[in-house]
């Protein structure tokens, strides 16, 4: 898969297991390099932001220990805070590196990735994206001479449509709005068809590993077999006289493939088709070649990348979207620039770079960090207007539909991302209204036996702690304690054989603070394998010294909406519902993410869902009236 969805659910605040172990990483890494080069129409983009974020991760977290990778002064980095600062360099880095975009790399990491940002952080991303492009240059300039194969053809400027003579007039605006609303209607049904087929893909996946290998080599074959017979619908076209490079083709680059044809000729679906997705957007951009491609071939070329990158996203192999949406838009907007010819000021080239940006902005549903990255790959400032008008009107086309495609691949993923606003349904509700039981919780001195019992009966994460008020017989909230913490409590046996209240002092003599430090990816203490004799469960423990005494809470009438903007804004994981009314038990609940779910609410108020069409069938009038 690509990687992206993964790393922003983290970024969230969704720890899903090994998204960052070293061993995804070097599976990430050769399993991109040998997807891209199979002539799969699929992306290197998600991969290189997954690698990036992987390898800041590794940094974040001092290292892998397992695999021998540590170093005493990266435990620096060894928080929660600076890890997801890391991993959102990573990100910017990723996309820097992809398309040779610094700037666009932090504005996407602020855009699309980041859940919070801050403006130290923004220096740091602009940082690591100012290395990336000097290492790239660099680069470049080692195998300019051609010892590196196709890598730095391009220079920085990977797809350079610059052109000084740009001139478009008032008319050519109502052509662009169409191919906006075209690329926004275009973009919300590949993001439906996407989704349809990851569904169909994990539904066969479930039934074993030698099913995900018959797909991906099923995908393989069909797609070498399909590129390999669509030149032949594609007729010869005479080579032009005033061509700026060799016609036809020499080498493995170039604008004008022979495919069976005969000489001074060349077949520009071949030209398309047999060239790499980066040299196939480089000729669709190329100026000066309107009469190059004929409209039957431009045709036949979007409809196939159109349907394999949708097929081949979901298979096994790493494999990212940016790469395949750009190509399909380039190619759907050089086709409406051929349909109108004359009528328009603007070249086919222009039209394949606003196509690219229509079909990014219907799919990714993203503004300023894609419109920045389209003209750092393009070099055309000049059409600096016409791609901020595609791109919103793409995205408000598209917004009407459905959501951006990360935000749907996170939803099959089952990741509960959290959005940065509150539905309209959640005003409705209170947090008591939501809130699951049965509720555990634990005593200030507490018998072994019953936390042992406890953390192998519930998966839950962090648990509250109540005492006994000094002033009267009822309990009271002390705070709450984190199952990690327990654990490292069982693991190091330092019970008491009566249940006495200790000092903090004395309580810390047997503990230190590596001893609640986060572990790394793998290396997360289970109560399964803690081994405790019959005597050691009657023995108690003082949770006080390591319990949180100053916990977030929220009473229980308080609104959904408003606890969901606490909850992402402090980036909580645990927020602890107290009662209004005093006489009653200290706690009422815990809310996690998964409570602020649309599935876990609509489960519990299964009337919600029907007011929520009733109003969307409302809104729809309104909205037809306004496209």
């Amino acid at each position: 898969m690509e990687g992206i969805p993964e790393v922003k659910a983290y970024l969230n605040g969704v720890d899903a297991p090994d998204i960052f172990s070293p061993r995804t990483l070097v599976v990430k890494i050769v399993g991109s390099i040998s997807a891209v080069s199979s002539s799969l129409v699929v992306g290197k983009a998600g991969p290189m932001v997954h690698i990036g974020s992987g390898i800041a991760s590794l940094f974040g977290q001092g290292g892998s220990r397992k695999y021998g990778l540590t170093w005493k002064w990266l435990r620096f980095f060894k928080n929660d805070r600076d890890r997801r600062d890391l991993v959102t360099c990573g990100s910017a880095a990723g996309i820097a590196a992809a398309f040779s975009a610094p700037v666009g790399g932090v504005l996407f990491a602020l855009e699309e990735m980041a859940s919070w940002w801050r403006s130290a952080l923004l220096w740091r991303s602009f940082f690591t994206t100012a290395v990336v492009a000097i290492i790239l240059r660099a680069l470049i300039d080692v195998c300019f001479s051609g010892k590196c194969g196709l890598f730095g053809k391009g220079g920085l400027i990977m797809f350079d449509a610059y052109s000084a003579n740009i001139s478009y007039h008032l008319a050519d605006v109502p052509p662009v709005l169409v191919l906006g609303v075209i690329g926004g209607i275009l973009g919300s049904l590949y993001n439906f068809l996407l989704i349809r087929v990851l569904r169909v893909y994990n539904f066969i996946y479930e039934k074993g590993i030698i099913y995900q290998i018959f797909i991906a080599c099923t995908i393989s074959i069909f797609t070498s077999v399909l590129l390999f017979g669509l030149p032949w619908l594609a007729s010869c076209q005479p080579c032009p006289l005033d061509a700026a490079e060799a016609c036809p083709t020499i080498g493995r680059s170039g604008n004008y493939k022979r495919f069976q044809c005969p000489h001074g000729h060349y077949n520009d679906l071949a030209s398309l088709i047999f060239n790499t997705n980066d040299d196939a957007i480089r000729n669709l951009l190329s100026k000066d070649t309107d009469s190059e491609f004929q409209l039957s071939s431009m045709l036949i070329f979007f409809v196939t990348c159109f349907i394999l990158s949708i097929l081949s996203y979901g298979i096994v192999a790493p494999a990212g979207l940016f790469v395949p949406v750009i190509v399909t838009g380039a190619s759907y907007g050089r086709f409406i620039g051929m349909l109108l010819g004359s009528h328009t000021n603007l070249s086919h080239s222009l039209y394949a770079v606003l196509g690219a940006a229509s079909f990014l902005g219907g799919s990714m549903r993203m503004t300023v960090s894609l419109c920045v990255i389209i003209l750092e790959l393009t070099n055309n400032l000049l059409l600096l207007p016409l791609i901020m008008i595609v791109l919103l009107i793409s995205k408000t086309v598209a917004d009407a539909f459905n959501c951006s495609i990360y935000d749907l691949i996170m939803k099959v993923k089952g990741f509960p991302y959290l959005e940065t606003h509150a539905e309209p349904y959640m005003r409705q509700l209170t947090v008591a209204d939501v809130v699951s039981g049965p509720l555990q919780l634990f005593h200030g001195i507490e018998k072994v036996g019953n936390i042992v019992h406890i953390l192998k009966t519930t998966r839950h994460h962090g648990f509250p702690v109540i005492d006994t008020s000094p002033d009267s017989e009822s309990s009271v909230l002390y705070g709450s304690i984190l199952r990690s913490h327990l654990i490292a409590l069982l693991k190091k046996k330092a019970f008491l054989s009566t249940p006495m209240r200790l000092g903090v002092s004395d309580a810390f003599k047997h503990f230190s603070a590596d001893d609640f430090a986060k572990r790394g990816l793998g290396n997360v203490d289970k109560i399964e394998d803690i081994e405790l004799t019959d005597e050691e469960m009657e023995m108690f423990l003082d949770l006080h010294p390591f319990t949180n005494a100053s916990p977030y809470t929220v009473v229980e009438t308080m609104s959904l909406a408003k606890a969901l903007v606490l909850f992402r804004e402090v980036g909580l994981r645990h927020l602890l519902v107290i009662p209004k009314i005093s006489n009653r038990a200290p706690v009422v609940g815990i809310l996690t993410r998964h409570d602020f779910m649309p599935e876990h609410i609509f489960g519990l108020h299964p009337l919600l869902v029907r007011s929520r069409w009733k109003r969307l069938r409302l809104q729809l009038p309104r909205l037809l009236k306004i496209l």
